[in-house]
């Protein structure tokens, strides 16, 4: 190896460990500050399972009035297991505050600080959703562990590890899936400076076509094709679907595939808008 490539790559290797450092020292500063603020969320995890006790009731009266063991693929049991592993799910992808909190910070020109500063906002933000969410899953796991230690008999059994593997990574695909389209709808302002009621739009075809009211196979045609090309279902209902065993093989594997699809997509699309975002931006004070 040439001395100029020897040289370039250290250059690249020294600049990669700054970087580290500097996503290290968000993320640590992230976490601790959540975790002096942060002390609701394990009532708050425990209070948002509460509608779980309606779903119960409610499915437990359709089947008693059917007279059925099985509605849509689902017996009695599934449905209220897939309601409580949509709560997880919808833990991993939501983003509540994110879209509005980056129109806030355009309109409010706080953006500025991006630009004069050596941190981005993008990996800004997502490191900081990062650290929101370890805090929360660390002070959540004990409501989490009693619910669904309660509800035990809802479930047919743990899964096994291949496809346990297979939930856990369509979690972390539903998080990184729910920061990057939810940063996409923000970084919207730097063209319309409101946002209030695009998000209000996103967020009620969200909760139907998430699967986040109901499993999404139980849709007829044409709106379940409908929902296969979007990006939703994968927020709330496939890792759901994949834990309870209704996705299986190649069609497992064309699943997570097509979520990370959708990731690298809006990846790059939020990545495009903020680029453009910028070069349109005008802040204007000290």
């Amino acid at each position: 190896m040439s001395g100029s490539a020897t040289s370039s790559l250290s250059s690249w290797h020294r600049e990669l460990q700054a970087r580290a450092a500097t996503w290290w020292v968000i993320l640590r500063i992230s976490i601790e500050e959540r975790l002096v603020y942060r002390g609701d969320f394990a009532l708050g995890t425990l209070m948002r399972f509460l509608p779980i006790v309606t779903q119960v009731f409610l499915w437990g009266a359709i089947f008693a009035a059917n007279d059925r063991e099985m509605i849509a693929g689902y017996t009695y049991h599934n449905f209220v297991a897939y309601y409580l592993l949509t709560m997880v799910s919808r833990a991993f992808s939501s983003m509540p505050g994110l879209a509005s909190g980056i129109a806030r910070q355009v309109r409010e020109g706080e953006v500025k600080k991006y630009l004069i500063q050596p941190v981005d906002m993008v990996t800004m933000l997502l490191l900081a959703r990062v650290a929101h969410k370890l805090v929360y899953y660390v002070v959540a796991a004990a409501p989490f562990a009693l619910v669904f230690f309660i509800c035990r008999g809802y479930f047919p059994g743990w899964p096994q590890p291949e496809v346990m593997a297979a939930y856990v990574l369509s979690l972390v695909l539903s998080f990184l899936l729910g920061f990057f389209l939810e940063a996409t709808l923000g970084m919207i302002s730097f063209w319309f400076l409101e946002v209030t009621s695009l998000l209000f739009v996103y967020m009620l075809f969200n909760f139907f076509f998430s699967g986040h009211m109901f499993p999404l196979d139980m849709l007829p045609e044409p709106w379940s094709t409908l929902v296969n090309y979007l990006p939703l279902k994968y927020l709330a209902y496939f890792p759901a679907a994949v834990f309870l065993g209704k996705v299986q093989g190649g069609e497992l594997v064309q699943g997570l595939l097509v979520q990370v699809a959708w990731v690298v997509f809006f990846i790059a699309l939020c990545r495009w808008t903020y680029a453009r975002g910028v070069n349109r931006y005008s802040g204007y004070g000290g």
